[in-house]
């Protein structure tokens, strides 16, 4: 079984939620958003690192407004015992600071932190939107000296996030790679937010088409349980799963990190 990390949103009601169904083992990533805002991640994530949990908090980079705010979230994480954060650019139009990259972020974390934290960075099977594969790739390569990990945007076939992984091994690119798969959640949240994130390709059940939209159109909730003992079955499998629950957390027990 692969270990599995959760991840969570921080809304008001999921720390006590978290609290009550999910046991102090259970690793989780705290995501940042740009209506949520930094401080919110931080907070979510400190009151659970406060309560024994392992917790990843997401540094999304146009969401922090000054070297100061960033210098006191690291001067938090140790405080708290965090150990490893995740570093995204985020999803704001305009940057709240002077960090228009996650990779700008990630050189200023190295010095501020002493290179005494671990960085996660994300990993694009099916491309990006907005980006090119070539520069993907550039950034990846770039980002690749400093991360302890790649976290891939959820994806639905065990087969793109395998020859994701082997591209990048061939692209001389070592770092770990944890898959990100979704949760169970209903089918038409679900392809909405499939479609919204440009990860299409592979949900092939979005058109129907294939033995996952036989699976899928025949039900109201997905389940990630076929593509996750794929994933576990490949010659060369991930170093984990990355588990976008989207807050649907009741009943998971995930193996840990």
């Amino acid at each position: 079984m692969l270990a599995t990390r959760l991840e969570i949103i921080p809304t008001d009601t999921i720390v006590a939620a978290v609290l009550a169904q999910l046991p102090a083992s259970t690793p989780l990533t705290i995501t940042c958003l740009p209506h949520h805002g930094i401080e919110r991640t931080m907070a979510t994530a400190l009151e659970l690192a406060d309560h024994g949990y392992t917790v990843i908090p997401h540094l999304a980079a146009r969401s922090i407004a000054s070297p100061g705010q960033l210098a006191r979230i690291v001067g938090q994480c140790r405080a708290a015992g965090i150990t490893e954060v995740f570093t995204i650019a985020g999803d704001r139009a305009q940057p709240a600071g002077p960090f228009a990259s996650s990779e700008a972020l990630m050189r200023e974390l190295v010095e501020l932190s002493g290179n005494s934290l671990r960085m996660g960075i994300g990993g694009y099977p099916e491309g990006h939107p907005g980006i090119t594969r070539e520069h993907l790739l550039q950034a990846t390569r770039s980002k690749a000296e400093m991360a302890s990990c790649i976290v891939t945007q959820m994806c639905f076939s065990s087969e793109t996030i395998a020859g994701y992984i082997a591209h990048l091994r061939g692209e001389g690119i070592t770092v770990p790679v944890w898959a990100g798969v979704a949760g169970a959640v209903p089918r038409t949240k679900l392809i909405s937010l499939a479609t919204k994130v440009g990860v299409g390709s592979s949900l092939k059940f979005i058109s129907g088409k294939g033995a996952p939209g036989r699976k899928l159109l025949g039900s109201r909730q997905y389940s990630p349980d076929s593509l996750m003992a794929e994933l576990a079955a490949l010659p060369t499998p991930p170093a984990g799963i990355h588990h976008y629950s989207f807050n649907n957390i009741e009943g998971l027990a995930p193996a840990s990190a």
